[in-house]
């Protein structure tokens, strides 16, 4: 019941949420373009099913997901599930302790990647204006890597306490350096993949996480410590899908010369 009363005031927020946004389209087709809007039944349909999934959406969150990965994040951290004792001090647990916290966040960030919507749309179409020689398989799992090693950095970030901006400028280092070395028909792509990795299915338990193990983690702040993992979670795809172009480019460029020094070594037996 206490789902069925928070229902209202969660869409009458999410109404005002995206009232702005109804507002530009609408007034730019009324008072700029001046044209009616055609199927404007169909699209005001549309568009109260867009509001009911939202209001749905944002209460899964707060009833779902932001718990799970709290308390995932409480079990993981837990010196009980660490060391098998409640006797251990939770103050002599070392980075090195934290194995399951890391392979949890891997795969998490890996699977929550791979299922991600605005991904998924992004790679159909990548297939598509490329006629196919960009592998939408291929760019959505170089992007889950990507995440997966993004978010266990971040968690090691968490564990270990040491700045963020420390490697957020190397990861920026790094990618500045693959951009110049990349192909360049990758490049805008790489750069997108980092943005729509960050959206419906990969934020919420992401933050979580960070937030439930900062506010598990001796000597952490949940302010200070909690936020941060979406960025790793931004930058290491591009990475991941230059290096992924990279790859595939030399491998492809070592097939070539392959087969051309046996075409030579045919033509000099000749």
């Amino acid at each position: 019941m206490s789902l069925l009363a928070e229902l209202p005031s969660t869409f009458l927020a999410t109404i005002i949420d995206v009232l702005p946004i109804i507002t530009i389209i609408f007034g730019f087709q009324f008072l700029v373009i001046k044209k009616p809007i055609p199927n404007l039944k169909k699209i005001l349909i549309g568009l109260f099913y867009v509001i009911a999934g939202l209001s749905f959406f944002l209460i899964g969150l707060d009833e779902a997901l932001f718990p799970l990965g709290r308390l995932m994040a409480q079990q993981l951290t837990d010196p009980a599930f660490i060391r098998g004792s409640f006797e251990t001090a939770a103050e002599a647990l070392q980075w090195t302790d934290y194995v399951w916290v890391y392979v949890f966040a891997a795969t998490i960030g890996f699977s929550t990647t791979i299922a991600e919507p605005s991904l998924i749309a992004v790679a159909i179409m990548a297939n598509n204006v490329s006629g196919g020689s960009i592998s939408a398989q291929g760019l959505r799992v170089s992007v889950a890597v990507g995440v997966a090693i993004g978010i266990t950095l971040g968690v090691f970030r968490i564990v270990t306490g040491t700045p963020l901006h420390y490697y957020i400028i190397t990861g920026y280092v790094i990618v500045l350096i693959q951009t110049y070395f990349a192909p360049k028909m990758i490049i805008g792509l790489a750069y997108d993949s980092g943005g729509v990795t960050t959206s419906t299915v990969t934020v919420p338990l992401v933050a979580a996480l960070g937030l439930g193990l900062a506010s598990t983690i001796p000597g952490r702040n949940q302010l200070l410590d909690g936020f941060g993992l979406i960025a790793f979670a931004s930058l290491f795809p591009i990475m991941s899908v230059m290096f992924y172009a990279q790859l595939s480019e030399w491998r492809y460029k070592k097939r070539t010369q392959d087969s051309k020094s046996e075409i030579e070594e045919v033509d000099n037996a000749l």
